[in-house]
């Protein structure tokens, strides 16, 4: 009884979105990416050298470079996020018509435009051009919040679906898309259906009628203190909703392969990823036959990544096929440690940020000799310098062409834009997560990227010290051209 309460009390936080952990910067030569390049110190301190910020920010406009350095002071001013997440969440505020119009008015003109691709098809479809045009790349995310039925699932699945359609229409290969499983199928399914998976990891006797091949997803070294007491079977209203989920990201799945987009899945929190992962790989499985297609999401900062990853990796050599995964830190940290701290167990995340970091490399080494044996495809989303200091050295060493479509780097639009703007000017596949939608809908998205953000938009000065010094640069060619 009390792990049901807790359960049910921990239900009741708020559902925050994946977001990055440390983020940094990095410059690079155009052929090799040696150490000295690799350096996270704008001022040349440090074990690498003084990045050329003229070469980094050769294709970005001074207007630009402006705009998000005074957002990114903004953003660090912690008594500033304060009160405006405040505000933000002020019923008296939002529930007025003049203070919500004022608010999406502020929201629209600093963070949102910061870190969001716009609200309509064009908006987008100018942002993803004008990174084609850099030499990179975006992931289209479409804002939306969780399900609770089947017909907000519908609604989420209608606004994929024109995701999809929206990024089919752009240059070929500039864009892919990302979607949350939580928005295609109830929370409450997700829920169950991932309390039956870990007892049948607990039990294989325990029978899933329901439960179709798909790939390993469960360890010994999960979390399968969740599921503590053997769980009820879904009912046949539960199954019939299962189905329609599972149809739901069917549908997506063609129309990503009719327009040969890349179709991201997100991960979320431990309590529901087992059935994120059961349709995750369930589709990769009918989709990656010929090209890696559907890409998993893998959370390094939990304690059975690598070994999931290995089990999951293994499975899909022996179906023969390339399985498609997208490497994360991992973004629930305080989530996830609450959990267990109510359920009196141990955390299912690693015990340091420095365990996380060598868990992070590990696997990314893992997949990149995959990548070379052509049985797997990485997206590695990090925003840690060293990571892909390591990651690229790593590729070069294997003898991975840069152009090779089964590597491929990514971070989120708004941040770590010289991690992103070095690997690009190294060769590399990179991508610009775009999250995009109205103001009003994406607002708690925003609201949760603050928080989760505090520590590093404080603390770190890697990137504004970085415009800040090609800024002055730009000011002095400028005034000294004159003279």
């Amino acid at each position: 009884m009390a792990i049901a309460a807790a359960r049910i009390r921990y239900r009741q936080l708020p559902r925050p979105l994946p977001l990055p952990r440390h983020l940094s910067s990095l410059t690079s030569p155009p052929i090799t990416v040696p150490d000295k390049e690799l350096s996270d110190s704008p001022s040349g301190s440090g074990s690498g050298s003084a990045p050329d910020t003229e070469r980094l920010f050769s294709s970005v406009r001074t207007r630009s470079l402006v705009s998000s350095l005074g957002n990114l002071y903004l953003m660090g001013f912690d008594p500033l996020v304060d009160a405006a997440t405040a505000v933000m969440r002020s019923r008296a505020v939002m529930g007025s018509r003049v203070g919500r119009e004022l608010v999406n008015r502020a929201v629209r003109a600093t963070v949102y435009k910061h870190f969001c691709a716009g609200e309509t098809v064009e908006e987008v479809g100018r942002a993803v051009r004008e990174l084609w045009g850099r030499g990179m790349r975006g992931i289209l995310d479409y804002g939306m919040e969780d399900a609770d039925d089947g017909v907000s699932c519908d609604r989420n699945l209608a606004g994929f679906q024109r995701a999809v359609q929206m990024a089919s229409q752009l240059p070929p290969t500039s864009a892919s898309v990302c979607i949350k499983i939580t928005a295609l199928c109830p929370i409450s399914l997700l829920e169950k259906m991932s309390d039956l998976l870990r007892w049948n990891e607990k039990d294989p006797s325990f029978d899933l009628p329901w439960k179709a091949n798909s790939f390993p997803i469960l360890s010994r070294s999960s979390p399968l203190y969740l599921t503590p007491s053997m769980p009820e079977p879904l009912t046949d209203a539960e199954e019939h909703e299962l189905r329609l989920a599972h149809q739901r990201l069917t549908q997506l799945c063609k129309q990503c392969a009719e327009a040969n987009l890349m179709l991201l899945v997100d991960a979320e929190y431990a309590s529901v990823q087992p059935a994120i992962d059961y349709f995750t790989y369930l589709a990769a499985l009918q989709f990656n036959r010929e090209q890696p297609l559907v890409y998993g999401t893998l959370q390094a900062y939990l304690r059975d990544a690598k070994e999931r990853l290995v089990k999951m990796v293994q499975a899909a050599e022996m179906e023969g096929m390339s399985i498609g995964i997208k490497l994360v830190r991992g973004a629930y940290l305080t989530r996830e440690t609450q959990l267990a701290s109510s359920l009196g167990v141990p955390s299912p995340i690693h015990r340091s940020i420095q365990e996380t970091h060598s868990c992070y490399n590990d696997c990314a080494s893992f997949l990149l000799e995959k990548v070379r044996q052509g049985s797997g495809a990485v997206v590695l989303a990090t925003h840690n310098v060293k990571s892909g200091q390591i990651a690229a050295a790593k590729a070069e060493e294997l003898g991975i062409a840069k152009d090779d479509q089964k590597l491929q780097f990514a971070q989120l639009k708004g941040m770590a834009d010289g991690l992103s703007l070095g690997l690009n000017n190294a060769g590399f596949q990179v991508n610009k997560y775009l999250p995009f939608g109205p103001v009003d809908q994406v607002i708690p998205y925003l609201l949760r990227r603050a928080e989760e953000n505090r520590g590093f938009l404080s603390t770190s000065a890697t990137d504004r010290q970085l415009i800040s010094k090609e800024l002055m640069r730009r000011l002095k060619t400028a005034v000294l051209g004159r003279i």
